[in-house]
């Protein structure tokens, strides 16, 4: 048996964020990250609509990038307090993610962070209030998927929390939202949206249910990035969407290795850390041409080359002229080849791949991914995209 789950409401298109007029409770607590929300209005018109809705609105303002578990117990300790019937997250994948964590503390006080690192273990949710997010980026997605990440920085480890009780009760996707992004963040944001698509579509858990959502934001990411990333705002309206139903193919098929290896390789290297979708971008080309060796994974990545248009008489061929144009996106979005290229430092590298490998083997991601590896075979990967060598194993 398998389990498709989304939000029970998805509220799309431009000035959407009225929806929240509707909500039905007598208390709301808005969580939000830095500040651009506030700077753009975006805050005070979603205080606004939820007073309208007859509700009592508080702030919890301040989530950082990577949201600390102190964050999310600070969060839970104010819901506690104030009582909230609607929890509403709003902005990056930051807020709604420490938010959906927030969410348990509130309901379940006594709950243990290394209770919900166990998958699909949480208590039951909405014995106190339901959940809507309101995403201003166009990647993470988190606005439709069973997932959160938390980070404690005492020992600097990521808790990957994965549980369809998260998965929020609305989603609100306002393309407004996105109308200013930064360019570098709608590159980076936009190929996590493209790395989510074609690992759900090739994960060992797609189904018929997934497939066409991935399918589809694996083709409006193809058609509208570059013109979004020149800031037009049709194609920012595109790319909402597009990653959107990419989350919602990965919140249910899951993802792969190069999930597995962004997340291990974010925050080890002494130069600085790796954006998530500026990892996945760099990684996505090694990872096709590795996983290609599996003739299932082959086939489904010619599938995606046929789709979008590419051209191949052979499998293979296609399989290339899908690599081709990831690897040519990321020239126009001024994202590195290699790692080397990236910055890394190569005897810091050689010293620390081996554990990173070990990692990232060991990640939630790997369990789909089409094609099995070793900390070994992990290792040679890593090497091939420090220098940019062919994957020939």
């Amino acid at each position: 048996m398998s389990r498709f789950t989304l939000p029970r409401d998805i509220y799309h298109g431009k000035g959407c964020l009225e929806e929240l007029k509707n909500l039905k409770g007598k208390k709301a607590i808005l969580v939000v990250g830095g500040g651009s929300m506030k700077r753009q209005g975006f805050l005070d018109k979603a205080v606004g609509y939820l007073k309208e809705a007859g509700m009592e609105v508080q702030l919890f303002e301040g989530v950082e990038p990577d949201p600390s578990v102190e964050t999310v117990m600070k969060g839970a300790e104010a819901m506690r307090a104030f009582e909230p019937d609607w929890i509403v997250a709003m902005g990056g994948g930051s807020p709604i993610d420490a938010a959906k964590a927030m969410w348990a503390f509130y309901e379940y006080p006594e709950v243990t962070f290394e209770d919900l690192c166990i998958p699909f273990n949480f208590p039951e949710l909405r014995q106190k209030a339901k959940f809507a997010a309101i995403p201003s980026t166009s990647g993470t997605a988190t606005e439709v998927t069973a997932f959160s990440v938390i980070t404690n920085y005492q020992t600097g480890v990521k808790y990957p929390l994965a549980d369809f009780n998260i998965t929020p009760d609305v989603a609100i996707v306002d393309s407004e939202l996105v109308e200013q992004l930064p360019a570098k963040q709608v590159a980076y944001t936009g190929m996590d949206a493209l790395t989510h698509a074609i690992e759900a579509y090739v994960s060992t858990l797609n189904c018929a249910f997934t497939d066409p959502l991935a399918i589809q934001a694996i083709e409006m990411v193809f058609d509208y990035l570059p013109a979004s990333y020149k800031g037009n705002k049709e194609a920012r309206e595109q790319m909402h969407s597009a990653q959107c139903l990419a989350g919602m193919a990965f919140s249910n098929a899951l993802l792969g290795i190069v999930h597995s290896m962004a997340h291990k390789t974010g925050a080890a290297f002494s130069t600085g850390h790796i954006t998530h979708g500026c990892a996945n971008a760099m990684y996505l080309p090694y990872v096709i041409k590795y996983n290609a060796k599996d003739p299932v994974a082959a086939k489904r990545y010619a599938e995606i080359a046929r789709r979008v248009g590419l051209p191949g008489a052979s499998e293979k061929a296609l399989i290339n002229s899908l690599c081709e144009k990831i690897d040519d996106f990321n020239v126009q979005l001024n994202i590195p080849k290699t790692l080397k290229e990236f910055g890394i430092n190569e005897d810091e590298f050689k010293e620390k791949i081996a554990k990173i490998s070990e990692l990232a083997v060991g990640d939630a991601c790997t369990g789909s991914n089409p094609r099995s590896i070793t900390p070994a075979e992990m290792e040679r990967l890593f090497n091939c995209i420090y220098y940019g060598t062919e994957v020939d194993f």
